[in-house]
């Protein structure tokens, strides 16, 4: 017998992508929907007196940047990438208990121990956008920043599910440098201080970490689809 030539790495990711369509149009969504609750109120109602975290010499470094807000703004259609590359609902459940267990712990932190960014002298109503996410997203829960956090997770499931599909090395260094855009944007809009970015990295690192660990040993086991 010939042997029967792989389809291309795009069409592998076409197939995927239309699998679960409703369960990954409705449950990203949703997903979101809940932590930006979760978020708020935490935001609104912290258990302790809120500490300003420090300004370091890389915050100096990195000035402010309007225009990085599109940047920051589109962490959200980067954070749906993953899930729409996964295959079944078995991984697609796991991704999300994954991802709910990262911003939990980071909600935690949040709720004992409420921090926030210093004040910045800057005429905010000169940025109409940046000055809209200033009022909807005030200078609390700063750290571990969850925009870094799922941001790095998100990249490292990426970077794995491309290799999956046998991707090229351009298609990984453009999600590398888009996480890496949104990472910097955190700074430069002056939403995160670089404590901030520190903490959400390793957060979100660790936690990608062990979920592609127990993905991988889930995929090998015995009677696994």
């Amino acid at each position: 017998m010939k042997n029967t030539p792989q389809a291309p790495w795009y069409r592998k990711i076409a197939a995927v992508v239309t699998r679960h369509v409703v369960l990954k149009g409705i449950g990203t969504p949703l997903f979101i929907g809940l932590f930006f609750g979760a978020y708020f109120y935490v935001l609104k109602a912290p258990a302790y007196p809120i500490t300003v975290m420090p300004f370091t010499w890389l915050d100096r470094m990195i000035g402010f940047q309007p225009w990085a807000m599109l940047l920051y703004a589109s962490l959200w259609v980067y954070v749906s990438l993953p899930p729409a590359l996964l295959a079944t609902r078995r991984e697609l459940y796991r991704y999300g208990v994954a991802m709910a267990a990262t911003c939990l712990v980071g909600l935690i932190a949040f709720y004992f121990w409420p921090t926030a960014v210093p004040a910045a002298d800057i005429d905010w109503a000169r940025y109409p956008g940046v000055d809209f996410l200033k009022n909807v997203d005030a200078a609390g829960n700063a750290f571990p920043s969850l925009h870094v956090a799922t941001a790095i997770f998100s990249g490292l499931w990426l970077d794995h599910l491309l290799r999956r599909f046998g991707a090229p090395r351009w298609s990984r260094l453009f999600s590398w440098l888009w996480c890496i855009g949104i990472i910097y944007s955190t700074l430069a809009t002056r939403q995160h201080v670089a404590v901030d970015v520190w903490g959400g990295l390793m957060l979100g690192g660790v936690a990608a970490w062990l979920s592609l660990r127990h993905h991988a040993r889930a995929t090998l086991a015995p009677g696994r689809i």
